[in-house]
């Protein structure tokens, strides 16, 4: 089947788009979708059957392949299909199940999934003959796949595992600080009066307790046993977790190498003709990271889809040395994007969402 566009086209492909990308070839799986692998404003990929463990991470650069580099720099190979162990600060090489086609003027760009970051499992799609991650440029005709590098926990993964998911753009359709503030006038974005709207919405952390019992967050413990990513509610949090009480001077001393569960002080919204897309604040500000996956769904936080305002999850590491974050702080900005069309399902609607209207959460393989 065609697949067309408007010559004057500019957002995100919904998911109806997405799924008539694969009617018309532009999306190339090995075998047919599963159930919720289309989500309203994304597509979750695969992982195939085998896993390279490799030397090092790389990127394979013009006019070569990834595959070349993966035969340059492998150790061993894994088995997928029945489930395999990743182990910690390793890296690894899995070819994904979908490939892509691309006509001249689609381009795509790729994130980990929520659960994935929460995880802390490291991970980036890497494309044929690219230099730089997570980004599959227009016209791209080939294989995709994932770099994964368990940096906390080992996981159990198989093949069809899930733990990225790409976008399908055409143009440019990021929000300036006055359409941004045109559409917060409208519909707010945030629930805060002084909304900071340029170059994004900004988004600070909540260390003060009172949204989650006391509480400000979860810091990773070492040396634990296996996450099953494909497991559900199967683990429970104190195996994995150390809670972090709120203190009474509201900060927190981020640890060199530590991973921390933090959540942002406000409860924001993602209108439904509108994506969003977590960036880290200004690196000069302090030496530390946040939010690994930064796709927001249209529907997000959405009183119209059942979210009345979601906080963002936000998933912190310090870098070379500790570092004091206090309540309030910025840590990263809500860049929002027009949706080509509004999607037929909403995030929170019939897909299976799990961070519908959540305030400091777990990923979803643990108890609550």
């Amino acid at each position: 089947m065609p697949f067309t566009l408007a010559p004057d086209a500019d957002g995100i492909l919904p998911d109806s788009m997405i799924e008539a990308m694969a009617e018309a070839g532009l999306i190339l799986p090995e075998y047919d979708f599963v159930e919720s692998q289309i989500q309203p404003a994304s597509l979750d990929l695969r992982l195939g059957p085998i896993a390279y463990r490799v030397r090092a991470s790389f990127l394979p650069g013009p006019k070569v392949t990834v595959a070349e580099r993966i035969d340059e720099l492998k150790l061993h190979e894994i088995d997928l299909s029945e489930g395999a162990v990743l182990e910690t600060n390793c890296v690894y090489i899995v070819p994904l199940l979908e490939s892509l086609a691309l006509p001249p003027h689609i381009f795509a760009s790729a994130n980990p999934k929520s659960s994935t970051g929460r995880l802390d499992v490291f991970t980036r799609v890497i494309a044929d003959g690219t230099r730089r991650f997570d980004v599959i440029g227009a016209g791209y005709h080939g294989p995709l796949y994932a770099e994964i590098s368990p940096k906390t926990f080992p996981v159990l993964l198989r093949e069809g595992s899930r733990l990225s998911q790409v976008r399908f753009r055409v143009g440019d359709a990021v929000l300036d600080t006055e359409a941004l503030e045109d559409l917060h006038a409208q519909e707010p974005l945030v629930d805060i009066d002084d909304a900071d709207l340029t170059n994004g919405l900004a988004v600070s952390v909540d260390l003060s307790g009172e949204n989650a019992s006391g509480f400000v967050g979860y810091r990773a413990k070492r040396h634990t046993g296996v996450v099953d990513v494909d497991r559900r509610g199967g683990y429970a949090v104190e195996d994995f977790w150390e809670p972090i009480h709120a203190r009474p001077d509201r900060t927190l001393i981020l640890d060199p190498g530590e991973f921390y569960i933090l959540a942002s002080k406000e409860a924001v919204q993602v209108p439904p003709d509108y994506a969003a897309e977590m960036v880290p604040f200004d690196p000069l500000v302090g030496e530390f990271r946040v939010h690994y996956a930064g796709f927001f769904d249209p529907g997000f936080g959405h009183d119209g889809a059942g979210g009345k305002g979601s906080r963002a999850v936000l998933e912190v590491r310090s870098r070379e040395v500790p570092f004091i974050l206090e309540h309030g702080q910025i840590v990263g900005r809500l860049v929002y994007e027009r949706m080509l069309d509004r999607p037929d399902s909403l995030y929170g609607q019939r897909i299976g969402s799990n961070y519908q209207g959540q305030n400091l959460k777990l990923s979803k393989h643990f108890k609550v």
